[in-house]
């Protein structure tokens, strides 16, 4: 079964590296090139997608306001040049976020989940919420696998080219970059207060000035994501 897609983004050429991308992949059917939301709005009027590539960054209407103009989402891939943009989205239908510039590779990982990932429906974020506990990622520390409990992490920490991961009861160090380990994250669960820095927003005890407190531990707030932080308090 084809994937139906339109593409919605202001830049020509990120237009035809997604569509150079899609190429290569089966069953990837382009309904529609958009240069900025407006076409898109009028086009989904008419037609249905199963998929929206989306730069959030455009003239007349951003990515994010865009989205909630419509009465019925498609699943989303957003793609954007800049990293601070993950929470608004919270409550939107995003799969993924790719940064430009993105890889093949990477690209095809957001595809993937968007094949695979059902409609956050009410009954489905109930399953999630019920079954959190038992959603679990491996990491490579010292030579062996570790099962971590996602609901067990606290935050992380970025430090040159190792990612200290603070848990409940210990803390695992293990080789990469903040975003690596972001792709191995559920989106919905962490927030990047810091450019070394994701934490769990439900762990936070309290916020003072420029600081988190999760805790016994003090997480420092970044200037580039002060925003994000401030948008936390409102939910």
């Amino acid at each position: 079964m084809s994937m139906r897609y339109i593409i919605v983004d202001d830049e020509s050429i990120a237009h035809e590296i997604i569509k150079k991308y899609c190429s290569l992949l089966p069953n990837m059917q382009l309904m529609q090139d958009c240069y900025d939301a407006i076409e898109a709005i009028e086009y989904l009027s008419m037609h249905t997608v199963d998929l929206i590539f989306l730069d959030l960054n455009m003239p007349k209407l951003q990515g994010f306001d865009f989205l909630k103009t419509l009465p019925n989402l498609p699943k989303v891939i957003v793609t954007t040049a800049y990293k601070e943009h993950a929470l608004e989205g919270y409550e939107l239908n995003i799969v993924d976020y790719l940064l430009k510039p993105f890889s093949f590779e990477r690209f095809l990982k957001a595809v993937n989940k968007a094949r695979v990932d059902t409609p956050k429906t009410l009954s489905n974020i109930q399953n999630a919420v019920s079954n959190a506990k038992q959603e679990r990622i491996f990491l490579r520390s010292d030579n062996k696998h570790i099962q971590i409990v996602i609901d067990d992490i606290l935050f992380v920490e970025s430090s040159g080219n190792y990612i200290k991961i603070v848990l409940k009861e210990e803390i695992i160090t293990t080789r990469g970059k903040l975003a690596s380990i972001s792709e191995l994250m559920p989106v919905d669960s962490f927030v990047q207060v810091h450019r070394s820095f994701m934490v769990v927003p439900k762990h936070i005890k309290r916020i003072e000035g420029n600081q988190l407190f999760i805790d016994n531990y003090t997480v420092p707030i970044g200037k580039l994501f002060k925003a994000q932080v401030d948008i936390l308090l409102k939910k």
